[in-house]
């Protein structure tokens, strides 16, 4: 067997409508919606897809169980996208309302530079680029894996 890539990434949501909106800041278009299951799936422009899979319940709430409670269950914990500039996503996100929840981090001699944002589910995206003018890049930190 022969892993070439991986095709797309299944993100389990409440509800549609907000997580379609939410993922269309990010670039993502709606593409078809399956007729045998629960499922939206999304693509950008440069062929990355997602599946909102929207069959989720929350009884946890304002809280994700597999990143923000002190008992870690097995699972993904987040998906990493890459970027093509950390710099325009920083400000794309910014201009775009969508907050962000740690960073910008280094993760030093890698030169890869990251801000990670929650979906409205809570579920964690790591939008990672390579290291561009540094200097430039406001609040940048060593990244603490504590946070």
């Amino acid at each position: 067997m022969v892993i070439e890539k991986i095709d797309h990434i299944g993100i389990r949501v409440a509800n549609i409508k907000r997580s379609i909106e939410f993922y269309k800041k990010l670039g993502f278009k709606v593409l078809k919606r399956s007729q045998l299951d629960k499922v939206v799936i999304m693509k950008n422009y440069t062929d990355v897809e997602i599946n909102l899979i929207y069959n989720a319940n929350n009884p946890e709430g304002d809280h994700n169980i597999l990143m923000d409670i002190e008992t870690k269950y097995p699972g993904f914990t987040h998906t990493a996208l890459r970027v093509s500039s950390i710099s325009e996503t920083i400000k794309s996100l910014k201009a775009k309302n969508i907050k962000i929840t740690q960073g910008p981090v280094s993760f030093g001699e890698t030169g890869q530079i990251s801000v990670f944002v929650r979906d409205p589910d809570r579920n964690t995206l790591e939008l990672r680029g390579h290291a561009e003018e540094k200097e430039r890049i406001e609040g940048l930190d060593l990244y603490d894996p504590k946070e």
